[in-house]
């Protein structure tokens, strides 16, 4: 079967990693065979992993719509296991509830989700809905790099792995991420609403004004907060095709060899605060507190007094990463010359403030947009789907992010 299209920067080891909350590393992705039969014939199950016992097939409980992308890799996990889908009113979440307390779907062993669109109605994965589940169950795969939604603490000590899709998407995101972070150093919010407004004033004044505002990104500080796989690609175009010194705040130290495909000397912040203060652009690279959880957010009205007049913010990751109005506030004080939010705190629905702060250009707003693409969608079907063979096999998870929780 196909390899998922998005891989890391080489050298690096894909992982779910975060700043503020630490993860365990993920195995690199590797061609997982299939065979006809559970449990394969050859398996070296790690640590993590253990030789799974069924009297018949496992079963798959398919939350979401029909997998469209990737029909090869889903008939070989019906040839794997029985595959049940609930219906989309029984997904909702006082349905769901009755048929988990009803047993309606028996001892199933796993829990896809390999559409991020879909398969969400019944809400957050927390203790209301985790308890209910039979203990049978043993893997959570779903589409999608942010699991805040999910209780992945609690699913662990459950003893079932929950798997994300992050890798999936990291080239996307970091694609998208690189046009915001240059719409800070060159006012495209500005350039392309004053050329839009058909008011040849304010096409002349964006004309002569705005190039003494803008740089180029040559030389300049960008810091990353996060620097896992999305992170790591946003470093690597950023220094190789633009020539940014790179600085970073993570839990873990990258790799001599990783540093290197980076192109040269990364320099690691010991906190924060120490990040923001030397970086020209910061960028939020960093999952959400599992199960939605984080009493504040990562950047708030102490956050942004640490940038230097003039700094630039864009986030990338969670809406909840960020307190909206103090980064309008920031903006509107001139302490942020500019800033690119592709999330938002209370999705759909975006902060009035920043809303009329980006009619004037101030800021650039997209509606979740970094990781939608065609390429993406097949990489989260088909690492979901993977996922949960690799463990009712015996095998290990691909992209596991609560192993240090399992018991």
């Amino acid at each position: 079967m196909a390899e998922p299209t998005n891989t890391p920067v080489p050298a690096s080891t894909p992982r779910s990693a975060s700043p503020v909350h630490p993860g365990g590393p993920n195995t690199p992705i590797v061609p997982i065979m299939m065979t006809s039969s559970l449990p394969p014939t050859t398996s070296s199950p790690s640590s993590h992993s253990r030789q799974p016992s069924y009297h018949h097939r496992p079963r798959v409980l398919h939350i979401g719509d029909p997998v469209r992308y990737n029909p090869a890799t889903y008939i070989a996990l019906c040839g794997q296991c029985e595959v049940i889908r609930p219906s989309a009113p029984e997904r909702e979440r006082g349905e769901f509830i009755r048929a988990l307390r009803e047993r309606r779907w028996g001892d199933f062993h796993a829990v896809l989700r390999p559409f991020w669109g879909s398969g969400g109605e019944m809400g957050n994965w927390d203790e209301e809905l985790i308890s209910l589940l039979p203990p049978s169950v043993r893997v959570f795969a779903s589409a999608g790099a942010g699991f805040d939604w999910a209780d992945t603490k609690l699913l662990g000590e459950r003893g079932i792995i929950y798997c994300n899709s992050g890798l999936a998407c990291a080239e996307a995101v970091a694609d998208f991420a690189v046009a915001m972070i240059i719409s800070t150093f060159r006012h495209l919010p500005w350039c392309i609403g004053a050329a839009s407004s058909g008011d040849p004033a304010a096409f002349a004044t964006c004309h002569r004004d705005a190039t003494a505002r803008s740089h180029n990104l040559r030389g300049h500080v960008l810091g990353i907060v996060g620097l896992g796989n999305v992170g790591q690609q946003i470093a690597a175009r950023c220094r190789h095709g633009f020539g940014m010194e790179i600085h970073y705040y993570d839990v873990a130290a990258i790799s001599p060899d990783v540093e290197s495909a980076l192109g040269g000397v990364i320099a690691r912040h010991p906190s924060l605060e120490s990040l923001i203060r030397a970086s020209d652009c910061v960028v939020l690279c960093a999952p959400a507190a599992p199960g939605g959880t984080s009493a504040r957010p990562l950047i708030g009205t102490e956050q942004l007094s640490w940038f230097s007049d003039g700094g630039r913010l864009v986030n990338v990751a969670r809406g909840s990463l960020v307190d909206d109005e103090a980064v309008a506030d920031a903006l509107e004080a001139g302490k942020l010359l500019s800033a690119a939010l592709d999330v938002h705190p209370n999705e759909p629905h975006v902060s009035a403030r920043l809303r009329a702060l980006a009619v004037a250009g101030r800021v650039m707003l997209s509606c979740h947009n970094a990781g939608g693409t065609v390429e993406t969608h097949r990489g989260f079907e088909e690492l979901s789907m993977r996922n949960v063979m690799a463990v009712l096999s015996g095998g290990n998870p691909i992209t596991p992010v609560n192993l240090e929780y399992l018991r």
